[in-house]
This record gives structure tokens, C-alpha cells and sequence, in this order.
């Protein structure tokens, strides 16, 4: 939906309008279940701040800007290097340490990150739009830190932690919007249900169901989770939008899924 929306909507507002249906979904969702937000004062609101710029705003940015010149297919799989960043975020800022299983798994991991990067054809330069590729590169690793420091936030339920964050998160892709590109322009009937689809469900919906997984089982949990995202992108970008099949993807999809399979040996946590 990112892909198609992208064509006739700037990243930029792209980013401003998914999080601010995503924030009225989750706002009206709390109150329906009988929640309420804290004060301005509360000590909260800068943590949720903090993860609406890093989990939402800023990586939104950088794979919508990245996904003009990227295949979503690649693009999910560029962003798979989110869990593996996690698992060594978490070594140093959590109680889940890492293993030799879990370092084995990021070293084979990474490699298939790097496979993407090789050259078509091997030879000494750099694979097209590698730029694109390095921007999504850096979202997955905005997502890699929140997830990290939604497990340290302060206890919160996750219908409010998430509508604070996604109304911050909201409020600075709005400022950011207009400053950087301007009014917005009035999408197409194709762009329009992407941007409210993206909004109320891989926005809102999601924030508050990837907050409640955070504080159920840490941050290992959802590094593995991210990874149904690879597989079902791919699948959809070649089914839905006719995106080309590279050898490259399924190499890459191979070896990182293999990484945190073998991040996993010696012990769950």
C-alpha cells in the first residue's frame, strides 16, 4: 500500500495523514475502553514522544522516500534487518542478553542484508538505488530502537501508550510535512483507501497490539514476529503489483530467516 500510495502522494504527507487516522483510531478505541490520558505534566509523555519520532514519524519517512526507486518486496526485506539489530540492542539496554546462537544468527543475518547490496552482474559497483536501499536500512533501524526502548518506557496500557505516541508522532509529521513539501494535495480515490487502510490498521491497530507484545514478551518477540512481514510483502508485490522476481530475494529471505531460526537454538527466552 506504501508502494502504490507513494506514486501520486509526497512521502512526507504521506507519513502525516496514516499517523493522524492511525492516532484518531486508537484515541476513540481507549476511550471506548474506558481509558484516559495523562496529564501534560506526566513524565510519559516524553517517553511516547521519543517513540512516535523513532517508531512511526522518522521511519515512516525513510521507507516511503526509500520505496519511490524500491520494490516493496526488497523493501520488506531490507527492513527484516529490524530484528536482527534488536536482538543486539537488547544485549546492551535489556535483561535479554545475547548467546552465541543469537550472535551466530546475526552474523548470518546480516549476510543476507549484505546480499542485496551485491552487484547484478558482481562487478565492483554498487547495486542500483542502493541509496533507496540504505534509507529503508536506517527506518529498520528507527524500529530496532523503539522496540528497545518501549520495553523500558514506564508501565502503560497500551490503548493509551499508543495513542500518545502516535498524536506525537502525528503532530511532527504534520509540521514536518508542511514545511518540507508544502500544502498537501487531494489524493486520488486509489491513494485515499491505501493511506486510510495504512492508517487505521498497520498504523493504529498495529501500535497497539506491537505495544502490547513488547510489554507480554519483550523485545525478542517481536523481532521474531517481524519476520512474517518479508515473506507476506514479497508474496503480495509479486501477486498484486506484478514486481519482478530476482534471485537475490530469495537468497537474502533464506539466509535471515535461517539467522534468527539459528538465533533461537540453545534455549528460548
Amino acid at each position: 500500500m506504501v508502494d502504490v500510495a507513494v506514486r501520486t502522494v509526497s512521502p512526507d504527507w504521506l507519513v502525516a495523514f496514516r499517523m493522524s487516522f492511525g492516532a484518531g483510531l486508537v484515541l476513540v478505541y481507549a476511550v471506548i475502553a474506558g481509558h484516559r490520558l495523562p496529564p501534560l505534566r506526566d513524565k510519559r509523555w516524553v517517553w511516547y514522544s521519543v517513540l512516535g519520532l523513532t517508531g512511526a514519524s522518522l521511519p515512516f519517512v525513510l521507507i516511503a522516500i526509500g520505496m519511490k526507486s524500491v520494490d516493496s518486496g526488497l523493501s520488506a526485506i531490507i527492513v527484516g534487518a529490524m530484528p536482527l539489530i534488536t536482538i543486539i540492542l537488547a544485549h546492551f539496554f535489556t535483561d535479554e542478553k545475547l548467546t552465541a546462537w543469537k550472535l551466530l544468527g546475526f552474523v548470518m543475518g546480516f549476510g543476507g542484508i549484505i546480499i542485496l547490496f551485491l552487484p547484478t552482474e558482481l562487478s565492483l559497483t554498487l547495486v542500483k538505488d542502493w541509496q533507496a536501499q540504505l534509507l529503508i536500512l536506517m527506518g529498520a533501524t528507527c524500529y530496532a530502537l523503539t522496540t528497545v526502548i518501549a520495553s523500558r518506557a514506564p508501565e502503560t496500557p497500551s490503548p493509551v501508550a499508543a495513542t500518545m505516541m502516535l498524536f506525537m508522532g502525528a503532530l511532527i509529521s504534520v509540521v514536518w510535512a508542511y514545511a518540507h513539501s508544502g500544502p498537501p494535495t487531494v489524493p486520488n480515490a486509489t491513494a485515499l483507501f491505501c493511506i486510510i487502510a495504512l492508517g487505521l490498521g498497520s498504523t493504529g491497530a498495529a501500535t497497539v497490539i506491537y505495544l502490547w507484545v513488547i510489554d507480554m514478551a519483550g523485545p525478542s518477540a517481536i523481532a521474531r514476529i517481524n519476520y512474517f512481514v518479508p515473506v507476506c510483502s514479497v508474496i503480495l508485490g509479486v501477486w498484486l503489483l506484478n514486481e519482478p522476481l530476482d534471485w537475490r530475494i530469495f537468497v537474502s529471505l533464506a539466509v535471515i530467516i535461517l539467522g534468527v531460526i539459528i538465533s533461537k537454538l540453545g534455549g528460548a527466552d
